[in-house]
């Protein structure tokens, strides 16, 4: 169950993650997602800043996550009995990436006449552990520890297709003060993904996501407590304009393999606002 509720906020399977946008775009987005594995339950509300930048002629991004989420739910752990009954911030993310190829900084008038080709570009995501933490529990809706997310991807468009594949590695700093001042520590997380994105003539995109994420054994005082994870997960996301500033996305996922028994299925519903760059 540990496992689902940092794979739930730490494995997101995010299309468009490296396109291009006119630099001094701004993006506010509030949504709510709710993560299930068995009778848990992790639902989080969240709003999400971005801003889109010059990065050395190429455009880039710039991030800032700041979700609440509640934790409920029973089970068993072998023959003990786990409750899970958590609420507060958890913890915030900041990101930013760089397009490293294709996708040239433009003004909103510039952006008008670009038509994508292939875009390379790379991104560094990392968790602030502000996040509300009991080290009485085992389940949180903080972490007490950091994750520090690289990544490179390219994006590659086909008309009004675009066909994007990822790969990204989560690595995890210590929890020193789990269930009474145990250390808890972990291995790295390597993923990749993929995603298959249509667009429509009115701008709306659907998309069909695929993940694929291994390692990540975990450690108390340095003896193992679990093995090496394998999942894979699918998924499909759907961005409805309603106006050239607002739009609303759908997403869903789901677990369809996990050598742990680990799955779990996310649901996912925003709103977008977006200002700036001349508009």
């Amino acid at each position: 169950m540990a496992f689902f509720c940092q794979q739930a906020s730490a494995q997101e399977i995010e299309a468009r993650m490296y396109s291009n946008a006119p630099i001094g775009i701004n993006f506010v987005t509030g949504g709510i997602a709710q993560a299930k594995s068995g009778s848990y339950r992790l639902t989080t509300e969240a709003v999400n800043l971005t801003r889109i930048v010059d990065v050395f002629g190429q455009s880039g991004r710039i991030s800032l996550l700041l979700p609440y989420a509640q934790l409920t739910g029973s089970g068993n752990v072998g023959s003990q009995g786990m409750n899970a009954s958590a609420e507060g911030l958890s913890d915030p993310v900041v990101k930013v990436s760089a397009n490293l190829y294709g996708a040239p900084a433009l003004s909103l008038d510039e952006f008008k006449n670009y038509q994508q080709d292939l875009i390379i570009g790379a991104s560094l995501a990392a968790s602030i552990p502000w996040g509300k933490y009991n080290s009485d529990q085992m389940l949180n809706v903080g972490a007490n520890r950091s994750v520090i997310q690289p990544g490179i991807g390219a994006s590659q468009a086909v008309g009004p297709w675009r066909l994007e594949l990822s790969g990204m590695a989560t690595i995890y700093t210590n929890n020193n003060n789990f269930l009474g001042g145990n250390t808890l520590s972990q291995n790295p997380m390597y993923s990749t993904e993929t995603h298959v994105i249509y667009y429509f003539q009115n701008q709306a995109w659907i998309s069909a996501d695929a993940t694929y994420y291994m390692g990540g054994q975990s450690y108390v005082n340095g003896f193992p407590i679990n093995g090496s994870q394998e999942n894979w997960r699918f998924g499909s996301t759907l961005s409805y304009p309603i106006n050239k500033q607002n739009s609303i996305r759908l997403t869903g996922s789901k677990g369809v393999y996990s050598n742990t028994n680990t799955d779990y299925t996310a649901l996912g519903l925003s709103w977008q606002y977006r200002w700036g760059g001349g508009l």
